[in-house]
């Protein structure tokens, strides 16, 4: 890191990458062995009923960002055993993922099945396309994307369960922390500088926007 990290009232120590190895020892062979540079047909069934995924993306300044992506499982479309199409569907319009992109055309990709405890990695080159056919195999419910974000991979592989594990996060009964956490509008607002009532409109606002993509 470029400068000292300070919390809680002091200079953290940073750890370099000899002692991280030192803490952690070397990977055994089989770490590596699962990684390819395509999709085969395991993978392919994986993205048909992944629903949901996130992007990971950095700009030229260094400046990263991570993007929640979902939609029908299958969204992420597969074109080749090395090539997947993203449809840009609506949003706030900061594109950041594809200023990104366009910046230094590299992406990873976590994807997640439901109630499956492994998750799906794909890293690559990415470019932000508006190529007709591309985007018309991306039509979903008479709607087709105006722009697409199509990958090369060049790593995939299948990320063990452990976290998912410890998190619970397929299970019922955690849904519950939704409850303890402010409403999405007060937080908005919040963030904003503007007060509670102004970030239940917000609130109420958004949740009409949400029912209107079912």
């Amino acid at each position: 890191m470029s400068g000292a990290l300070e919390a809680f009232g002091h200079e953290l120590h940073e750890v370099d990458l000899a002692e991280i190895r030192a803490t952690l020892g070397t990977p055994a062979q089989g770490a590596f062995d699962k990684i390819t540079d395509h999709l085969d047909e395991n993978c392919l069934r994986f993205l048909a009923h992944s629903p949901f995924c996130c992007l990971a993306t950095v700009g030229a300044d260094g400046a990263c960002d991570c993007s929640p992506r979902g939609d029908y499982p299958g969204f992420v479309r597969v074109l080749d055993e090395r090539t997947v199409a993203i449809p840009d569907r609506v949003g706030n319009k900061l594109a950041d993922s594809m200023q990104n992109i366009a910046a230094t055309g590299r992406i990873g990709i976590l994807s997640f099945v439901p109630g499956m405890t492994e998750t799906l990695r794909i890293n690559g080159r990415a470019m932000v396309t508006n190529d007709p056919t591309v985007l018309a195999m991306l039509e979903q419910d008479h709607s087709v994307p105006d722009l697409a974000i199509v990958v090369r991979t060049e790593q995939v592989y299948l990320h063990c369960g452990r976290a998912i594990l410890r998190a619970g996060l397929w299970d019922a009964e955690m849904q519950d922390l939704a409850d303890e956490v402010p409403p999405a509008g007060r937080i908005w607002a919040s963030m904003s500088g503007l007060d509670e009532e102004v970030g239940d409109e917000i609130g109420r606002g958004v949740g009409l926007a949400y029912r209107k993509l079912y």
